[in-house]
């Protein structure tokens, strides 16, 4: 990505708009971080006069980074006790993570792979790629492939070409999903030239995971992005990242979720934020995310409605959040169901043995 492109420095910020005090400490702070990085695509996107405008507050960094609670971890997941190699993570049985690269076009503050991007590992070697593909063709139970990091996108289209195509080598079979917020930070980045290469690699599934947190993310640049990708046959799902000041209202996620469907992409997860070091200012408390996922399943379609999951922490795994509608049984034996409009209804089981 050129240079141009991004802003690196606070007096390139500044230019934009005057910073808070915890946006100011942040920049006097000279401890580990993650660093700053915003392309000038994502930032005209904020508005100048709102200190909390929420797109402001996933990419703009405060001195709240800095301070760390007893039960925040650097690697809450445990994806680094789960890596064969130092790019690949086998943490799911049937399923790998590929860390192709640790750049991004913007640094997300919310990041919660905050120990390996902009770490200087820079992309995947030729040497390291072999391995990988070496180890998924011995693998076979391993199913599906994150592309992931850092964003590939960031990669060029040869380099992530050589990669596809090494790993369509050794597993014809596996498939791929590759994980972008291009879509988001730096939509132009999803070229016909992009779209038209993955299409050729499209005959066992590639699915493209973006991220959007915010309805204002999705513009016409976006849109087009996004339509890149559905019309070269590439399904697009949706991973939003539920976060304090930005997306905790049920009004904005649910004009976030019709606006991904309506862009022919799936909302597919809802994430709680993981106990990553930094990020505790921006976690949304458990029950009021519980709240809002009832909220959102009496106001959505099913096709709108993401699943709101939790990865837990010390690595054990995936689950999902929500309401319980099974209340359990009446006395003659039925199911007693919960309605999402909060009502009641009986589901009986059918009579006589299996």
């Amino acid at each position: 990505m050129e240079k141009q492109s991004v802003i690196t420095t606070r007096e390139e910020l500044e230019r934009y708009f005057a910073l808070t005090e915890d946006e100011k400490q942040w920049f006097a702070y000279h401890g580990d971080t993650l660093p700053f990085l915003i392309s000038r695509y994502f930032i005209d996107l904020i508005d100048p006069s709102d200190p909390n405008d929420p797109l402001r507050k996933q990419v703009v960094p405060s001195i709240r980074e800095t301070h760390m609670t007893g039960r925040e971890h650097s690697d809450p997941l445990l994806e680094v006790s789960h890596s064969v190699f130092p790019r690949l993570i086998h943490r799911y049985a049937n399923r790998v993570a590929f860390l192709v690269t640790d750049r991004c076009a913007t640094y997300c503050r919310h990041c919660f792979r905050r120990r390996f991007t902009a770490s200087g590992c820079t992309h995947v070697s030729h040497r390291e790629l072999e391995q990988v593909a070496e180890y998924v063709e011995q693998h076979t139970e391993v199913k599906e492939m994150l592309i992931t990091g850092g964003d590939p996108l960031t990669l060029s289209d040869t380099r992530l070409e050589t990669i596809i195509s090494i790993l369509r080598k050794a597993r014809p079979d596996l498939v791929l999903r590759l994980c972008t917020r291009m879509p988001a930070t730096l939509p132009d980045r999803i070229t016909g030239k992009l779209a038209t290469m993955l299409k050729t690699y499209s005959g066992t599934a590639i699915f493209v995971m973006t991220q959007f947190n915010h309805p204002r993310e999705i513009t016409p640049a976006s849109r087009k992005a996004l339509a890149r990708f559905v019309d070269a046959g590439l399904p697009v799902m949706n991973q939003t990242v539920l976060l304090r000041g930005v997306n905790d209202n049920v009004g904005t996620l649910e004009e976030l979720m019709n606006l991904l469907v309506a862009n022919r992409v799936k909302p597919y997860y809802l994430f709680q934020g993981d106990l990553v070091g930094g990020t505790g200012h921006l976690r949304v408390p458990l029950e009021h995310g519980l709240a809002l996922e009832g909220q959102l399943r009496s106001r959505l379609s099913g096709l709108a409605m993401p699943v709101y999951a939790i990865d837990l922490p010390e690595g054990g795994g995936k689950v999902p959040l929500g309401a319980r509608y099974l209340q359990g049984r009446d006395t003659d034996g039925a199911w007693i169901f919960h309605t999402p409009s909060g009502g009641r209804r009986t589901y009986p089981d059918p009579e006589g043995e299996n």
